[in-house]
């Protein structure tokens, strides 16, 4: 079971919208954030922002088999009038059988950020179970200021399942004889999707941005550059027309921009071809 390529798309995720180009704190951009799946603290909570989410997907196997949940996401704190990110991660580990006797939870605490998780099992068919897995902000937070508020929030929250024993089914794409329990799934605020080896079905990623089953970071990214809707080859090339005062800034401000600057100012020349474009052999289609 090898999660690794699971992170680099984790990773993408978490960070989607924590810095856009020019980089820069002094952009309007990054003063006024937006992230994807944040909980907010219930009491600041009013229309469409919510303290939680709701997972529901399918599990093929036996009561003894085992879910790890990795539950993931940045805290927010003040640096320099500005708001950093710091990762935090919790782990929950159960059996079907304990998840079925009982809602099983994990309590959290990370400073001001609060939380748990909430594990369930219920039987829907021969060897076949609908997990359910809440994650709900606790925070205690009274005030009205959203920028106050996301310092006692889960920032970019998404998780990483994995089954030990059993096999997950797709909700994008479930067999005829899945189809109806997978229809009766309940998904809010994220979406499961299959992850990792295309060969297995042992791992989901629990995402706040939709996507597809299998999801891969392309082989030419250089790395993360924290917007997913725009291409590698142009941000780059823009990073490059900076001014140095500009790039003085993005210097001096988040350690995560100043690593974006310094990686594609080293970028070779025959790495901006890879990113301009590649040709891949697609497989042949029959008839």
């Amino acid at each position: 079971m090898d999660v690794t390529a699971v992170e680099r798309i984790a990773n993408a995720v978490l960070y989607e919208g924590y810095l856009l180009y020019p980089y820069r704190p002094s952009a309007v951009k990054n003063q006024q954030r937006f992230n994807f799946g944040v909980l907010y603290p219930p009491r600041f909570c009013d229309g469409s922002d919510t303290p939680q989410m709701l997972t529901e997907c399918l599990v093929e196997g036996p009561r003894s088999a085992r879910l790890r949940v990795k539950t993931r996401f940045l805290q927010l704190a003040e640096r320099e009038q500005r708001q950093e990110g710091m990762e935090r991660e919790v782990d929950f580990t159960a059996s079907i059988t304990a998840m079925a006797c009982a809602p099983l939870r994990r309590w959290f605490g990370f400073g001001p950020v609060a939380g748990a998780l909430e594990l369930t099992a219920a039987k829907v068919g021969e060897d076949l179970f609908r997990m359910t897995l809440r994650v709900s902000n606790s925070s205690a937070f009274d005030g009205s200021q959203r920028d106050q508020a996301l310092l006692h929030s889960m920032v970019s929250l998404h998780s990483i399942l994995q089954v030990e024993g059993g096999q997950f089914i797709s909700l994008l794409e479930p067999s005829d004889r899945h189809r109806e329990a997978a229809a009766e799934c309940r998904n809010v605020g994220a979406w499961p999707v299959m992850a990792g080896d295309p060969k297995q079905r042992d791992t989901m990623l629990v995402s706040p941005i939709i996507l597809y089953d299998y999801p891969q970071i392309a082989p030419e990214s250089p790395g993360d550059l924290f917007d997913g809707t725009e291409i590698d080859e142009i941000l780059a090339l823009r990073i490059l027309t900076m001014t140095d005062e500009e790039k003085e800034e993005v210097r001096a401000g988040d350690e995560r921009a100043r690593q974006i600057l310094e990686r594609t100012e080293q970028l070779p020349a025959e790495h901006f071809q890879k990113l301009h474009g590649a040709l891949r052999q697609s497989a042949k289609v029959p008839g």
